[in-house]
């Protein structure tokens, strides 16, 4: 909408996210910013439509993930943005770069109280690399590019626009500005020739990689670095896909809470070299391994923000670079290999083959989860795109998907329940000719499960599967680590979810056997639409490498 005086706010808005390149969003309509859905209407922009802010805000962040661009969602004011919360701090726990629409009480009622009027600077200045409100309608083309620019460097992120609804009814003649640039640190040589000195005096080196070499061009890199130098990797927590788990120098996924035959031996590094990562407490175990604040090992950091070398963990070398291009910068420098290397290799990785070769056994009273996981490993296409819920269940798709380095999975290193159903319909929107398989626990489906009607809308087809064992697990595993046999809070009353798929349209399958998961395999992948997979599973198989009754057993003796 035009008019002499200029633009509709609304429409130049439009506009400037379109010359930003984003070509999606994902909302729940509000009152709060009419004009602005009006004017997605003539735009390229593709609005779709979710059934909670939370749903519309995870499928943004799944959507960056997925493209390496930033996601894109809106929501009305007050509690829309509470609802929107959890996608801005997965954003910010997972480095996702996250631009968000608020909606916002009119200029003039600000500071009045008025209905349903937020402080956003308040509310995610802890959570937000950016938040601004736009008062001012011809400050609107640059507020969105240097969101934009703030939402990916250094480290990714949420950005927060805030739209007074009065606001995106005014008219400017304000240009748009383009796409600035993002800065990227480059490598130098002499750095690459430093680490190349520590590396040659060691003899059990090992590489920690995090979401930061997340792109094809980065995991490349990341196996072409360690096969030139014989260095074992260890991948951070929901980044098991990032490197070949069948390859001889596979060390392992630093998930929670690793049993001490994992971790210890991966101790006795005498370097360590962590590309892509913030070195956080799951990876680290704590800030065990490397230790804070000193480590004992000598610790190369590569991240591309300064602010996060030395944070937490002192690093000998701390290198604010590009992680792709170090590992490139590695991979290009031949040397010869210590005697004592390939023998550390081996052990290292013949110790993470032991948690990963755990065969599934029969349960009396479910089923052992990776039966299921097998069962769609063995039939899913190459280019399966896998979205896992948190939850303990999450555990088998770690251990018995063959992670070959392609694969692309996107979970919630943050931990936030909720995740699955809303990834796997970003990514079937976004790549609607692949398979999506979306792991989900019975307890964080019905958290955001109810976007199967999204699915139906817009005509996604995700695979969702549903580990039910009655029980909010990862809660009943600590449950009875610290109060063994006392159950409180955590059993669930769940519905038929295969029933429950099928009301919303989707395929519903009902698995309880090793021998009902391969059928319904072969049901849901060559079914055209969405499917629900309810995997009834074992309680007592509380995770892959622990029992009920052992958890229980081990904890009773230590208060003895």
């Amino acid at each position: 909408m035009t008019e002499p005086g200029g633009m509709r706010a609304a429409d130049l808005l439009a506009r400037c996210l379109e010359a930003q390149g984003f070509d999606r969003m994902f909302c729940v309509p509000g009152e709060s910013y009419l004009s602005f859905l009006d004017a997605l209407e003539d735009s390229t922009i593709q609005t779709v439509v979710c059934r909670h802010e939370g749903g519309a805000g995870l499928m943004a962040a799944a959507d960056a993930k997925l493209t390496g661009r930033p996601g894109l969602c809106a929501a009305s004011r007050g509690p829309g943005a509470t609802n929107i919360s959890i996608a801005v701090h997965l954003a910010e726990q997972d480095g996702v770069p996250l631009v968000v629409l608020l909606g916002q009480v009119a200029k003039w009622e600000r500071g009045r109280g008025a209905f349903q009027e937020v402080d956003y600077t308040q509310m995610f200045g802890g959570m937000a690399k950016f938040v601004r409100e736009v008062n001012d309608p011809s400050q609107l083309p640059e507020v969105v590019a240097r969101a934009v620019q703030a939402a990916c460097s250094p480290t990714p992120g949420p950005a927060i626009i805030v739209l007074p609804e009065d606001m995106l009814e005014e008219f400017t003649s304000a240009p748009v500005v383009p796409a600035m640039p993002i800065p990227r640190a480059g490598v130098a040589s002499a750095d690459i020739d430093r680490a190349m000195a520590m590396l040659a005096r060691a003899e059990r080196p090992l590489i920690i990689a995090g979401h930061g070499v997340g792109s094809e061009e980065g995991r490349a890199a990341l196996s072409r670095a360690a096969e030139a130098h014989g260095i074992p990797v260890a991948l951070t927590f929901k980044n098991q896909h990032l490197f070949d788990n069948a390859s001889p120098l596979y060390a392992g996924h630093l998930g929670f809470k690793l049993p001490p035959a994992v971790i210890e031996p991966l101790k006795k590094a005498d370097l360590v070299i962590a590309v892509g990562t913030r070195l956080a407490d799951t990876p680290t175990q704590g800030w065990s391994f490397p230790r804070a604040p000193v480590p004992e090992q000598p610790l190369i950091h590569v991240h591309a923000d300064a602010g996060v070398i030395g944070q937490v963990i002192a690093a000998e070398m701390g290198l604010a670079a590009d992680p792709v291009a170090f590992l490139q910068g590695l991979a290009e420098r031949n040397a010869e290999l210590p005697a004592g290397r390939a023998d550390w290799a081996a052990g290292i990785n013949a110790n993470a083959r032991a948690m990963r070769d755990k065969a599934p056994e029969a349960r009396p009273d479910g089923l052992d989860f990776g039966h299921m996981i097998r069962a769609l490993a063995a039939k899913a296409p190459k280019d399966a795109i896998l979205t896992m819920d948190a939850g303990n269940f999450s555990g088998w798709v770690h251990s018995e998907w063959p992670w070959d380095g392609t694969t692309q999975a996107l979970g919630a290193a943050g931990g936030a329940m909720g995740l699955g159903v809303p990834a796997a319909i970003a990514a079937s929107l976004r790549f609607p000719g692949r398979k999506v398989l979306g792991f989900c626990g019975d307890g964080g489906v019905l958290m955001t499960g109810s976007e199967l009607a999204t699915a139906a809308a817009e005509g996604a087809t995700p695979i969702i599967v549903i580990s039910d064992n009655g029980y909010y697990g990862t809660i009943r595993l600590h449950q009875e680590k610290a109060f063994p046999g006392r159950i409180a809070g955590t059993r669930l009353k769940n519905p038929d979810f295969a029933a429950w798929g099928r009301a919303f349209g989707a395929l519903g399958l009902t698995v309880t056997t090793p021998e009902e998961a391969a059928e319904a395999v072969d049901a849901a992948l060559a079914h055209d639409g969405p499917v629900v997979i309810h995997a009834k599973s074992s309680v007592e198989a509380i995770s892959p490498f622990a029992t009920i009754s052992g958890i229980r057993a081990a904890a009773t003796r230590a208060a003895e």
